[in-house]
């Protein structure tokens, strides 16, 4: 029962590797790595918008699916593997569209499953946001169901808090009656490194040392979170379709006043804590314990902000649970392909809006499947 689950996140930074294991009481991380993805074929991917060529879709979408490819070849050699041994590769791919409040509802992830499956020789499952979305649903978050699968605790009123590019929580209340709700909150890291890139040329401010520098603007910081965005009610999902620089532009325009880049960095480390904070009080008011992954659980300054807003809540990574806190993306995805060839649903309803659970993605087999009509 090995998986391979393949995550490039909202920073676009490297591809998220997983190798696990599963069988009935357990979930076991055998390898994590990280393979960067080069800051050309970076820049490029982030250029890509609903004006570009087809052409220039297709392209990314093919080198990803090499690059991808890769990964789950190189994790192999890695563990001393054979592909034989791997049941499937569960890969995310990259987003490089969601909107899924628009007339017509899209999603779009690059990164081909066909070149994957025939590169690496292992059935490939992807493409998992869309049945979602054609069952009414937002397409994403499609996390809660796995964190519930590996954190729901009956005892404890618990959040599971992914800092990536966009926060997202997953609300896992200890009455067995309610439901695994989650949503994405908004902006995480992906405003504080766009910004950050804009005015340092580097791809992340570690530990929020520059924001930890300048003074956060109060009118700015109440024109951020006055954005309709923060006031809908779940399900609810967002990305880099929505908040990017044009809209802390829009609202820089807003403010009229000149700001120091460093305070404008500052206010938007502030937006970070504020928009996770108030989800957390307004949709998990009884939570006891914050569980923390993602990219934002290795940056001790955000942490700590986050535990002083929330002062009397057990705040931890998953590292606590045994479970690398980068890693648990590209696990979910390991899951989601297990579902997915056991025909168990990978979605929860109660989180994405879907009128009903349904399998999620698509399965490119690595080699023709003689005398086997099962899709």
């Amino acid at each position: 029962m090995f998986y391979i689950g393949l995550m490039s996140g909202t920073s676009m930074d490297a591809i998220d590797t997983a190798l696990v294991h599963f069988n009935d009481d357990s979930t076991k991380l055998i390898k994590y790595e990280e393979f960067p993805i080069g800051p050309e074929l970076r820049r490029g991917i982030r250029n890509l918008c609903v004006s570009s060529p087809l052409g220039e879709v297709s392209k990314y979408d093919t080198l990803l699916g090499n690059l991808f490819a890769d990964a789950a070849c190189a994790i192999l050699k890695k563990s001393g593997l054979e592909p034989s041994m791997i049941n499937a590769i569960g890969c995310h791919g990259q987003t490089i569209l969601h909107l899924p409040d628009n007339d017509y509802p899209a999603t779009m992830q690059i990164g081909d499953p066909n070149i994957i499956a025939s590169k690496s020789g292992i059935t490939t499952v992807s493409d998992f946001r869309r049945m979602d979305m054609a069952a009414g649903g937002q397409g994403a978050p499609l996390a809660p169901a796995f964190h519930e699968f590996l954190f729901r605790d009956f005892r404890t009123d618990r959040v599971v808090l992914n800092i990536g590019g966009i926060a997202n929580i997953t609300v896992l209340a200890a009455d067995e009656s309610s439901p695994v709700t989650g949503f994405d909150t908004g902006p995480g890291n992906g405003l504080l490194d766009d910004w950050n890139r804009l005015h340092n040329g580097t791809d992340m401010d570690e530990n929020s040392a520059w924001a930890s520098g300048g003074n956060p603007d109060k009118e700015l910081l109440e024109l951020f979170l006055a954005d309709p965005y923060f006031r809908r009610q779940p399900p609810k999902s967002t990305g880099r379709d929505f908040f990017n620089l044009a809209w802390v532009q829009a609202m820089l325009l807003r403010r009229g006043e000149h700001l120091q880049p460093s305070d404008i960095m500052a206010t938007l480390f502030r937006l970070t804590i504020g928009n996770i904070a108030e989800a957390i009080r307004r949709f998990a008011p009884k939570t006891m314990e914050i569980i923390l992954c993602g990219g934002g659980a290795r940056n001790r300054t955000l942490l700590n902000n986050l535990q002083n807003a929330f002062p009397d809540i057990h705040l931890g990574t998953t590292t606590e649970k045994g479970y690398n806190p980068d890693a648990i993306e590209a696990m979910t995805f390991a899951w989601l392909a297990k579902q997915r060839l056991e025909c168990k649903p990978g979605n929860l309803p109660s989180a994405t809006g879907a009128r009903h659970p349904v399998l999620l993605g698509g399965v490119y087999r690595s080699s023709p499947v003689i005398g086997n009509t099962q899709t």
